[in-house]
């Protein structure tokens, strides 16, 4: 939640909720600025032409509006509805309710250990812009990423606690196929040692191996980005293609499709 002072910047996505919807105007309330109102023409709920209003927007809805002007002095702000398309909606309604969530974490933090809800707030702000990802930040880097502030130890550790109970962190995978075929009498050692080899320990990331039939074997990699995945599924692959080749044998790896899970 911003300031009762703050005012939301032009061109800024902000969740609302409706309060009162006439024949040529919603008026909503934005609900990361408590207590400010904007309002909606009807000429920006929806492109085309509309016969009536509310088969767009009824009282009580949450919507994703585009601030398009903001006047401080008069206490006026004008919003889109259809200026925000339903990526921008879904990525902002989520981001709202992470923060929601982190709102509630400190609140916890400050209950259990007596801090100043505020210094909390204005120091992950500085650093994060938001609340939510200096949570994300201390399940995915450890420690560190709290301990640099000058919180009192209890604030820390309560700080650490919350964010791994709560936190999860979305993870990627990366999938493809390692072709591996031997003409040695031993090949089925050889292989064996190759796939050994594809299965590599990597902090943070892992490496599945699934027996096709031969020759084929898929590498599944999971881990917290795109980045490191690619990393490890190429480190494995060429670990696994190095070993037959060194035996005199042969191996080749084939990429499927990146595919994100939670």
């Amino acid at each position: 939640m911003h300031e009762l002072n703050e005012w939301p910047e032009e061109g800024e996505l902000v969740v609302c909720t409706v309060e009162d919807v006439k024949d040529f105007v919603a008026f909503v309330r934005l609900d990361e600025y408590e207590n400010k109102k904007g309002l909606i023409h009807i000429s920006e709920i929806a492109t085309g032409w509309i016969k009536h209003i509310r088969d767009y927007v009824r009282e009580g809805q949450k919507i994703v509006c585009k601030v398009l002007n903001v006047d401080s002095d008069r206490g006026h702000i004008d919003l889109s509805l259809k200026d925000v398309n339903d990526h921008q909606r879904r990525e902002k309604i989520q981001e709202w309710k992470n923060e929601q969530k982190a709102e509630k974490w400190i609140g916890f933090v400050t209950a259990d250990t007596g801090a100043d809800l505020h210094m909390i707030r204005e120091t992950f702000y500085a650093t994060y812009g938001l609340l939510y990802p200096a949570f994300e930040d201390i399940v995915t880097n450890g420690d560190a990423a709290v301990r640099k502030y000058s919180f009192p130890k209890n604030v820390t550790d309560a700080l650490i606690t919350v964010a791994n109970e709560n936190v999860k962190i979305p993870k990627v995978t990366v999938t493809g196929t390692l072709v591996l075929t031997s003409t040695k009498p031993d090949g089925v050692n050889i292989i064996r040692r190759a796939l050994r080899s594809a299965q590599p320990k990597i902090d943070d990331v892992e490496i599945e191996l699934t027996y096709f039939g031969a020759p084929n074997y898929r590498v599944k990699v999971t881990a917290p980005d795109y980045k490191r995945a690619e990393k490890a599924i190429e480190k494995a692959s060429k670990a696994a293609i190095g070993v037959m080749e060194r035996a005199g044998d042969t191996g080749k790896f084939v990429r499927k499709q990146k595919a994100k899970s939670a």
